[in-house]
C-alpha cells in the first residue's frame, strides 16, 4: 500500500541558502493560486563556521523574509545553526510540510543547496521536494510522467492537489521500453535471438496499447480543470524525458521516486536525482513510501 498524502498545499518549507537562487523559488511560489491560510516557513541553516558572520546570515534571511512579505504570504522564519543536509530533513520530519522548496542553478552544475545537500534531502525526506531552476518564466507547461504503478498514481494524486495556475497545460507522458529480439554477447559481438521478429512486434504493440491506457487512466485520476495533453513515447525513459522537456517547452517536471512498473528503474531515487541535475526545468519529486516505513 502507498502512504496517503494530504489533499492541500497548506504548509510549505522553503529551504533558504541565502543565495540569489531563492528569488526564482519565491517567484514560482508567488505564481501559484494558494488557498487562504497557506503558510510558508523559510528555514535558513548556517554552519558553525558562519557563526562568526551571524550578522551577514541575518541580513540574508531578512532579504528572503522581505520578498515573502512583499507577496503577502503567511510565513514563519527559522534561523538555526548546523548542517543543512541533516537539519532540513529533520525539520521536515518534525513539521510535516506538504512541500519542500529549494533553489537551483544552471543545468549540469550544483550550486547553493543544489548539490550534496539537495541529494541528501531528496534521499532522506518523505515529503515532496521541488527544485526551482533559474530563470523562472512562469508555469506554462508541466510534464507529469507515469508508468501506471501505484507510486505513479500517488504522484498523480499529489499533482491533482497542487495549485497550478488556471492557464497551465499539463502534459502526461508515458515511455514504453522497446522489446529486443536479441542481445549481444561480448567479446565476440554475436547476437543471440530471444524471440521472433513477429513476437517482438506483437509485444511492442501490446506495450504501446497498455501505455495509452496508463495515460488515459492518469488523465482521469488527475481531475484538474487545466488543459491536458497525452504524450506516448518509445525508447529509453531517461533520454525521452529529457528530450520531451525541450521539445514540449516544459517549465516543471513532476516525477515519482519509486515505481513498480515499466519505468521502475528510473523512478528510483538515484535516477530522480539525476533528472534533477540534468533537466533544464524545475523538478518536483514526489517520494512514495509504504505505510509501514
Amino acid at each position: 500500500m502507498i502512504a496517503p498524502i494530504k489533499n492541500r498545499l497548506q504548509n510549505i518549507l522553503l529551504a533558504d541558502d541565502g543565495s540569489p537562487n531563492m528569488r526564482p523559488a519565491i517567484q514560482l511560489l508567488s505564481s501559484l493560486p494558494h488557498e487562504q491560510g497557506c503558510v510558508i516557513t523559510a528555514l535558513r541553516v548556517f554552519t558553525p563556521m558562519e557563526g562568526s558572520e551571524f550578522s551577514r546570515v541575518e541580513k540574508e534571511a531578512e532579504k528572503t523574509r522581505n520578498l515573502l512579505k512583499s507577496r503577502h504570504f503567511h510565513f514563519k522564519s527559522e534561523l538555526v545553526q548546523g548542517y543543512a543536509s541533516d537539519l532540513i530533513p529533520k525539520f521536515a520530519e518534525e513539521q510535516q510540510p506538504d512541500l519542500i522548496v529549494m533553489g537551483g542553478k544552471a543545468v549540469g552544475s550544483f550550486g547553493g543547496l543544489l548539490g550534496n545537500v539537495a541529494a541528501d534531502v531528496l534521499h532522506q525526506s518523505r515529503q515532496p521536494v521541488l527544485i526551482v531552476r533559474e530563470p523562472f518564466n512562469g508555469l506554462k507547461r508541466v510534464l507529469l510522467v507515469t508508468d501506471g504503478s501505484p507510486a505513479s498514481r500517488t504522484t498523480c494524486e499529489y499533482l491533482s492537489a497542487f495549485p497550478l495556475p488556471a492557464e497551465t497545460e499539463v502534459v502526461i507522458m508515458h515511455v514504453v521500453i522497446p522489446v529486443k529480439t536479441s542481445y549481444p554477447i561480448e567479446p565476440a559481438g554475436l547476437a543471440v535471438p530471444l524471440i521472433s521478429p513477429e513476437e517482438e512486434h506483437r509485444l511492442n504493440e501490446e506495450n504501446m496499447r497498455r501505455g495509452r491506457e496508463f495515460l488515459e487512466r492518469a488523465q482521469v485520476e488527475l481531475e484538474m480543470p487545466n488543459p491536458v495533453i497525452l504524450l506516448l513515447r518509445s525508447g529509453d525513459p531517461f533520454e525521452e524525458i529529457l528530450k520531451a522537456i525541450k521539445t514540449e517547452n516544459i517549465d516543471m517536471l513532476v516525477c515519482g521516486s519509486r515505481g513498480s512498473g515499466n519505468l521502475a528503474g528510473w523512478l528510483m531515487g538515484s535516477i530522480s536525482r539525476e533528472l534533477v541535475r540534468q533537466a533544464t526545468c524545475s523538478v518536483l519529486v514526489v517520494r512514495t513510501l509504504p505505510v509501514n516505513e
